[in-house]
C-alpha cells in the first residue's frame, strides 16, 4: 500500500522539530543566540522595525535659588532602524520511482529522514556561512556580521567613530554619530602571541562597559584564532560543562565568557583585516523569525505532470541590530 501525502508530511513534521533542535546545537552562533535569547519571532509584516533610541530626550535643570525655570526644551529620541526579511527554501522530492524500490512505509520514511536531515543540514550551512562571512551567494539578502564583505555588514575593521560608514537597519553609523551604533574593534596586528590578549581584554572591557544589558554571551573564533588563544592560555585554561550547548562537550572560557570556534569565520586580507574574533552580546543583535517561518514544512503534494511529489523547508528570518557599541571583533589574529 502506497504511504499517503498526510503520513509523510506528518513524518516531516516529526522529523523536522528534532533537526531544528539539533541545528541550534551543532551550529555555534544559533546555539548561543537561542540559549542567550538572541531568538525572537514576529507574527508578520512586510518589514521589521526596531525602535533604537538614539539622542537624550531632555535636559537637567538647576536651580541654585529655586526661582530658577524648568527647561522644556525635548528632541525626539527614536529613530527606526528598518529590516527587510529574508524568505528562502528548499524541496524535498520523492519519486514514485523510489517508492515502488523502497517498498514499505519504514523504507521511505528512512528516505524522507535522510533527505530532511540533507536539505536542513545545507540550510544550515548556508545561512551560518551568509551571517559570518557574508559571502553566500544564494542568501544575498540575509545580513551578516562581516563589515568588509558588505556595506550593510554590522561589524566593521575600523575603530569606533567616524570610520565606520557602514549602514545598518537604514541608518549610516557616522551619521547616526553614537557610540553605541560604532562595534568595538582592536587588531592583533598579525602576531596574535604578542598582542592577541591585550587586544581580547581591550574589547571584552570596552564592549561590556557600554552594553545596555548583562556581559558579552559569547565569543566566536575562527581556527587558527581559537589554536592561537589556547596555545596562550595553556597552562592556565580552565573549562565548563557546556551541557545546555551540545550534550555536556566542554567549552573553553575567555573572562568567563564561552569562546568556540567556527570554520565560517571570514578572510578578509590575511594578516590585515581578516576576521579572528566576534565578541557577540544578543542584548544587541538578533536573529528574528517570522513565527510560522523557522524552518518551516510544507504538506506533502504531487508534483504535475510527473510522478514525483514534493514538500519543502521555508524560512522567513533576519539577522538585526539593536545596540553595536556592545559587539566587537578582533582582526588580524590569525597568526601567531
Amino acid at each position: 500500500m502506497a504511504i499517503s501525502n498526510d503520513l509523510l508530511s506528518t513524518t516531516l513534521y516529526s522529523i523536522r522539530d528534532r533537526e531544528v533542535d539539533e541545528l541550534f546545537k551543532r551550529n555555534v552562533f544559533l546555539s548561543h543566540a537561542k540559549r542567550s535569547k538572541g531568538v525572537e519571532y514576529e507574527n508578520g509584516g512586510i518589514k521589521i522595525q526596531r525602535p533604537l533610541s538614539i539622542y537624550e530626550h531632555s535636559t537637567i535643570s538647576q536651580f541654585p535659588t529655586g526661582y530658577e525655570a524648568l527647561s522644556l526644551a525635548v528632541s525626539d529620541t527614536l529613530r527606526p532602524a528598518i529590516y527587510e526579511w529574508c524568505d528562502f527554501a528548499a524541496p524535498i522530492v520523492i519519486t514514485r520511482k523510489e517508492e515502488m524500490e523502497n517498498s514499505g512505509e519504514k523504507a521511505i520514511v528512512k528516505i524522507l529522514d535522510a533527505r530532511t536531515r540533507n536539505v536542513i543540514g545545507m540550510l544550515q550551512r548556508e545561512f551560518n556561512k551568509q551571517i559570518l562571512s557574508g559571502n553566500s551567494t544564494v542568501l544575498t539578502q540575509l545580513n551578516t556580521l562581516n563589515g568588509v564583505a558588505s556595506t550593510t555588514g554590522f561589524l566593521e575593521n575600523a575603530a569606533p567613530g567616524a570610520g565606520q560608514t557602514n549602514t545598518v537597519g537604514g541608518l549610516q553609523k557616522s551619521a547616526i554619530d553614537v557610540r553605541g551604533w560604532y562595534n568595538q574593534r582592536e587588531t592583533a596586528s598579525g602576531a596574535f602571541g604578542t598582542n592577541g590578549l591585550n587586544a581580547m581584554f581591550n574589547l571584552w572591557t570596552k564592549a561590556n562597559s557600554i552594553s545596555p544589558e548583562g556581559s558579552l554571551d559569547c565569543i566566536i573564533a575562527s581556527e587558527a584564532g581559537f589554536v592561537n588563544y589556547k596555545r596562550e592560555i595553556q597552562s592556565q585554561e580552565r573549562y565548563i560543562d557546556s551541557a545546555k550547548l551540545d550534550a555536556g562537550r566542554m567549552v573553553l572560557l575567555f573572562n568567563g565568557t564561552p569562546i568556540e570556534q567556527d570554520l565560517d569565520m571570514p578572510v578578509n586580507v590575511l594578516n590585515t583585516s581578516d576576521y579572528t574574533m566576534y565578541f557577540l552580546n544578543f542584548s544587541g543583535i538578533k536573529l528574528v523569525f517570522h513565527d510560522d517561518g523557522e524552518f518551516k514544512p510544507a504538506e506533502f503534494s504531487g508534483i504535475p505532470g510527473t510522478t514525483a511529489r514534493t514538500s519543502h523547508i521555508y524560512t522567513k528570518v533576519q539577522l538585526i541590530a539593536d545596540h553595536l557599541g556592545s559587539q566587537g571583533v578582533l582582526v588580524a589574529g590569525n597568526t601567531y
